[in-house]
């Protein structure tokens, strides 16, 4: 873990005990750090035991503290904690603006933020794919895979690669990256700021907190990152457009025009890096996706089954739904899509609409979404179901189709997660597989 002098002897808060917030305890107790930590689950108290005072913070009496440290799924905008930590005058912060605090005590090395509301985390785990194929030391954290301080410091001249939520700058004061990214910015959590600028305006703090000589990559493929744009001039501008459909289609695992956009960030970092042309060419070849992100789960008698699961919202799903074109009249793509939804239309997605050969709805948006499909000319099957929809589309794809998982929702109407959405997809792909072997599908 990290463990820095900068904590010894402060006073800390930690509110929520998830993945972040117990590593959080973990480096603050380990650095001589007094903490008294809190939840609402009596088995995440139970894991803070010895390390932590336990206390409510909403009960306590907060002076003196250093700092409240607060999970980025705390609501902010509405949660009480806020009032009573600006009327005792605490800040509260998040595991990454403890990060920053720490980095003065850590091996020279720098840091990589990821920003955006779609591709955040193929970015991300891209770019460290690229520093580690250069030989170079580097850990990725921060919204993706283990949390930044339950991670072990790097040796000098590593990079730290950092997916970056909204909800985590919001958190954050002092993160100076060397290299700061911005992806593209559409509406989303809208119910955790006061309008959709709100939201813009804290995905660009990113860039506020560099200091001066580092460099920025600013992806400008719609309108509000141009405008974002007009106002960091020492970014470098990217557009997908960069990226021929012939290079592409050297990179198995990123195919796509939204992964166009990917790669021409990447390839920016890369350069900002000091990574040479060979190495990028060679990682973008090696690429292999991410769970839950345009994962080739199988093929079966010819159809290519791609979980897609964590396609939370309309404009995530609408790239998957052009990564496989309509060629020569034949809709390649077997689409299955809902839950609980973010929006009332499906407006971003309907440029894909030409590519789907049959659509299948599930969970609570699935009646919704079924009208607009229809109302669109789309043959569209209400199946309720993940495994209903599975079995559908199935039975109904053709050697050469697509059958495609990309929500464009919420879990958490009939899942836990995106990623146990996406498993149960993968489980119930590799029950027609054992089908398929065993001849009963035949």
């Amino acid at each position: 873990m990290i463990v820095s002098d900068a904590f010894a002897g402060k006073r800390f808060a930690v509110l929520g005990l998830a993945r972040s917030g117990l590593a959080t305890v973990d480096a603050l107790a380990a650095s001589g750090a007094w903490v008294i930590a809190w939840d609402q689950r009596e088995d995440a108290r139970a894991l803070v035991a010895g390390k932590a005072v336990l206390g409510d913070p909403m009960e306590m009496d907060l002076h003196g503290l250093d700092a409240i440290v607060v999970s980025p799924g705390v609501p902010l905008n509405r949660h009480p904690i806020a009032t009573r930590a600006r009327e005792a005058g605490v800040p509260i912060i998040g595991d990454i603006e403890l990060f920053a605090m720490a980095r003065p005590s850590l091996p020279p090395h720098r840091v990589v933020g990821i920003t955006g509301t779609n591709g955040k985390s193929t970015t991300t785990a891209l770019i460290h794919h690229i520093i580690r194929m250069a030989g170079l030391p580097t850990r990725m954290g921060g919204n993706i895979g283990l949390p930044i301080l339950a991670q072990e410091p790097l040796k000098a001249g590593g990079i730290y690669v950092l997916e970056l939520s909204s909800y985590q700058i919001d958190l954050t004061f002092s993160l100076d990256c060397d290299v700061a990214v911005l992806l593209n910015v559409t509406p989303d959590h809208l119910d955790r700021y006061a309008d959709f600028q709100g939201y813009v305006d804290a995905k660009a703090r990113l860039f506020a907190m560099q200091s001066p000589g580092r460099a920025a990559v600013i992806a400008v493929d719609d309108d509000i990152t141009r405008g974002v744009a007009a106002h960091v001039p020492h970014a470098r501008l990217v557009s997908a457009a960069s990226v021929s459909t012939e290079a592409q289609a050297r990179w198995p695992s990123l195919q796509g025009p939204h992964n166009a956009q990917n790669v021409a960030v990447a390839v920016a970092v890369a350069e900002a890096l000091g990574i040479s042309e060979a190495n990028v060419g060679a990682a973008l070849e090696t690429y292999a996706s991410l769970p839950h992100r345009m994962q080739r789960v199988a093929e079966i008698g010819g159809v290519l089954y791609v979980n897609d699961s964590k396609a939370t919202n309309a404009a995530s799903t609408a790239p998957a739904l052009a990564a496989w074109p309509n060629i020569g009249g034949h809709a390649r793509i077997h689409w299955i899509l809902g839950g609980l939804a973010k929006s009332d239309t499906l407006d971003e997605c309907a440029p894909g609409f030409p590519n789907v050969a049959h659509a299948y709805t599930i969970g609570e948006a699935g009646p919704l979404f079924a009208r607009l499909l229809d109302a669109a000319k789309v043959p569209v099957k209400e199946c309720e179901l993940l495994v209903t929809a599975v079995a559908e589309a199935a039975a109904r794809a053709r050697p050469g189709d697509v059958v495609l998982l990309s929500p464009a929702c919420a879990s958490f109407d009939q899942f836990r997660d995106f990623e146990a959405r996406g498993d149960a997809f993968a489980a119930a792909v590799a029950a027609l597989s054992d089908k398929a072997q065993s001849g009963e599908g035949a």
